[in-house]
């Protein structure tokens, strides 16, 4: 893997994650086009993203539910459906 990406965040060739965030083909993705600064300041906002919708993840689609909200975040496209299972 690349030590850089250019960020889909926020523009910049910037340092790249060490390893995917997340399980899967989301996190594969993550990895390749977000750098380590935007993905702290989701790690941030993940947190209220969780509390403001009332996700509980003994539900299964709260996964989905996140996953769409961190595609939002870092403007990728794709399925809704690849949820991350960290």
């Amino acid at each position: 893997m690349s030590e850089t990406v250019e960020c889909s965040r926020c523009g910049r060739t910037a340092a790249a994650l060490s390893r995917p965030p997340y399980a899967g083909e989301l996190g594969r993705e993550l990895q390749e086009r977000v750098c380590a600064e935007c993905w702290a300041e989701w790690q941030r906002m993940e947190v209220m993203v969780i509390n403001e919708l009332r996700l509980n993840f003994m539900d299964p689609r709260s996964m989905d539910v996140l996953a769409e909200e961190v595609r939002k975040f870092f403007a990728l496209e794709g399925p809704e459906s690849a949820g991350p299972s960290s």
